[in-house]
């Protein structure tokens, strides 16, 4: 137990007020990165009280730290601790599916739909359960494809981030977990105020979804699907898209910039912003200045944003 939380907590009977106090001593140890001391207090909190945020809360960080089973058991006292949050109930959908329990984990979907009929996240999810059970299809390989893509279209806002690392996703235009794989650790790293902190815990985020950082990268198109579209409307051809970033002939500074951003060809630096670049580190306005004069020669110029 984390230093001073029994100076909070008394005995063990039924008492909100100190339900809420520990709760918000959880809150803090979880803002400084402390979450073994945080799941101690939101323990605590909820041998006190009943409050269905409590139960929540905890859940959600078992769940995080692969204790699986008491995560369940803690979702499912969220439940009849009071009405259940959207999210609650699809983490608990997800873990049931993946212990097996289709049909635990079909009833409590259906139940989000029922309430929120166009959740998309809830009805991709119910598809890979009843696939899994057999009734739609047979091939594993359209199952997992089906689930890998529920989770990586989930927005990055869904996850509980520091302010720190919510910042540096915003700035890099990083909405969904679709996004965050196609992004390299060094990229990550090359942004100004993104330390090994900020790193870790992003990680830790995708690792709690069985994503790493880069994965998105190899072997696949480096440019997303509404860049490619949006630069055609542009009027740029695949012929310049394609070009490599040496045609530039840049500076060593601006050329080590985008080398760090892992930007390669004409397309992947013509989908970038001017914050974006600014955001990397040891990068001012003078490599912004030449990148620009440099695209211009070619008919190109960096991405606006609306």
């Amino acid at each position: 137990m984390p230093e001073g939380l029994d100076t909070v907590i008394g005995g063990s009977a039924i008492d909100e007020a100190r339900a809420d106090a520990v709760y918000k001593q959880g809150l803090d140890y979880e803002a400084q990165g402390d979450r073994a001391g945080a799941i101690a207090a939101y323990r605590e909190a909820v041998s006190h009280g009943s409050k269905s945020q409590h139960f929540h809360r905890l859940a959600y960080l078992l769940d995080l730290m692969g204790e699986e089973d008491e995560a369940v058991q803690m979702y499912e006292t969220a439940r009849e601790s009071g009405p259940p949050r959207l999210q609650s109930l699809i983490n608990l959908a997800v873990l049931y599916e993946d212990r097996g329990e289709f049909s635990k984990a079909e009833y409590i979907l259906n139940q989000v739909i029922e309430s929120e009929p166009n959740e998309p996240r809830a009805q991709l999810f119910l598809k890979d359960v009843q696939a899994s059970r057999g009734m739609y299809y047979d091939d594993d390989a359209d199952r997992s494809s089906t689930r890998h893509d529920a989770i990586l279209d989930i927005p990055v806002t869904d996850f509980e981030l520091s302010v720190r690392a919510r910042n540096c996703l915003k700035k890099m235009q990083i909405r969904t977990l679709r996004d965050l794989v196609r992004v390299g650790e060094s990229e990550l790293n090359s942004y100004k105020n993104v330390g090994d902190t900020t790193v870790t815990e992003i990680k830790q985020m995708l690792a709690s979804k069985g994503l790493r950082l880069g994965q998105d990268t190899a072997g696949g198109p480096r440019l997303r699907p509404e860049d490619i579209e949006e630069l055609h409307s542009r009027g740029i051809t695949d012929q310049i898209l394609n070009k490599p970033i040496s045609v530039l002939d840049l500076s060593v500074r601006a050329r080590k910039a985008l080398q760090m951003l892992g930007v390669l060809s004409l397309g992947e630096l013509a989908a970038r912003t001017e914050a974006e670049l600014l955001g990397v580190k040891n990068f001012g306005q003078t490599s912004l200045d030449e990148i620009k004069e440099r695209l211009v020669d070619h008919e190109l110029s960096l991405k606006t944003l609306e």
